[in-house]
Formats: C-alpha cells, structure tokens, sequence
C-alpha cells in the first residue's frame, strides 16, 4: 500500500459535531478499505486564498495522513463530492 495525505476544506460556520462526523467519515472509509490512517491533523479555521464561489473567504482545514489502495481514493473522491459541508479537497501521493 502506498501512502497518502488528503486536505479536505469544510465550510466556515460548519459546527463543531459536523466537522467530526466528517473526520468520522473520511477515516472510517479509510479503514473499511483496508487502509491504516496514521494521522489526523485538525488546522481550524484559516483565510482562504481566494474567494470561492462568492461566498467563502475562509473554511475549516483537515489534513489526514494515511496508507491505502486505489479503491479508498475513489471512494474518497465520491464522498467529498456529495458531502454538503466539505467545498475543496485533494488526495495526493506522499514522497518520502
């Protein structure tokens, strides 16, 4: 299995328990698929680069460091696209 780090962006007034059901969610995949989440690192709330749809200038950062197979990125990439709360994310390779 190769190892990974994926940073998903909720949106800013996402409450406290939403944002944990997301992290949940995010590694519970991960591990149903066979995966091993080795870190989960919580940035909080930061400025955005750039407005994104006219109406976020910030969201809540989560950064998930874990190993796994190609089948836990699809299902990764589905989730985040149907889930309400979560705006941008990205699923990279991660080099040593």
């Amino acid at each position: 299995m190769k190892a990974y780090e994926t940073i998903f962006v909720l949106t800013p007034d996402s409450e406290e328990e939403r944002i944990q059901e997301c992290v949940a969610r995010v590694s519970e995949i991960i591990t149903s698929g066979g995966g091993e989440v080795t870190e989960v690192n919580e940035w909080g709330k930061r400025r955005l680069a750039y407005e994104v749809a006219k109406k976020y200038n910030e969201g809540y950062y989560v950064l998930i460091t874990f190993t796994g197979n190609a089948a836990i990125l699809q299902e990764l990439t589905r989730v985040y696209g149907i889930t309400e709360d979560i705006f941008r994310h990205i699923v990279v390779e991660k080099v040593s």
